[in-house]
């Protein structure tokens, strides 16, 4: 996803530095790797002039800010915190203040899951789905963000984000029962408002509507391995199989 369209898409200001280099796809991103996020902040030099939207990198996986240093630069390591439940992000130490100060939308194509489906003589496989909007458009989850320091460093801070997960509707709670918080563009100033308090409302589940248009896609099993990438991961591999399990990664 190229930062700088992406930035005249929403108007927004490109703060990812990538006009020096060539943007890249990645069709199987995992935790801790870079993704961009859209946030609303006010200017430094400017902090009485309206917020502005600000197309950042961040690291997938939240880093809340009192985590202790490891490596010198690196926050120490601990479980990923790649998403959060929208119903209880306010209570949980690791989320509730990025809720209240720093919210972000998450532009992703789509999202992977993997369903558990019978493979014959009484065995089971898990099988990877893609879900992405059936017109071609882009998604934008709801993320929380964060920024983390080594306070024995001076290096440059860590910015990070967690992406909201909240009840599957419709036709995908067949394969799982959890989905991300997708957010459609008549919310996205709500939400980033950094003036604002999040609003409670946009922490319901997904209308059935905007899951509706969620095409359900089985795709190649070569998206288990983060080794392998490009456009091939997300073709068409298969018929939609009857889903029996889960798969682990939303909370």
């Amino acid at each position: 996803m190229d930062p700088a369209l992406l930035a005249v898409e929403l108007d927004a200001i490109d703060e990812t530095g990538s006009g020096s280099r060539e943007p890249t796809e990645n069709y199987n991103v995992a935790p801790t790797d870079p993704v961009l996020a859209v946030v609303s902040r006010h200017s430094r030099e400017h902090p009485d002039d309206a917020p502005a939207r600000r197309i950042r990198q961040m690291r997938w996986g939240l880093v809340p800010p009192w985590t202790k240093a490891g490596t010198p630069g690196l926050p120490a390591k601990g479980a990923p915190l790649f998403n959060a439940r929208a119903d209880t992000a306010a209570t949980k130490p690791a989320f509730r203040t990025a809720l209240r100060t720093k919210r972000a939308l998450v532009p992703m194509d789509g999202w992977y899951e993997w369903v558990t489906e019978p493979a014959g003589a009484g065995k089971a496989a898990k099988v990877p789905y893609f879900m992405t909007p059936a017109d071609g458009s882009r998604l934008y989850m709801a993320g929380l963000w964060s920024v983390w320091r080594d306070r024995e460093s001076e290096g440059t801070p860590l910015l990070s984000v967690t992406i909201l997960t909240t009840d599957s509707v419709g036709e995908l709670q067949s394969i799982h029962d959890r989905m991300p918080l997708i957010l459609t563009p008549r919310h996205w100033d709500r939400w980033l408002d950094p003036d604002a308090d999040a609003p409670a409302d946009l922490l319901a589940e997904v209308a059935a509507e905007v899951a509706a248009g969620i095409e359900i896609r089985r795709v190649s099993d070569r998206v288990n391995s983060v080794r392998n990438d490009g456009p091939d991961l997300i073709a068409p591999a298969g018929p939609v199989g009857s889903a029996v399990g889960e798969q682990i990664s939303l909370l």
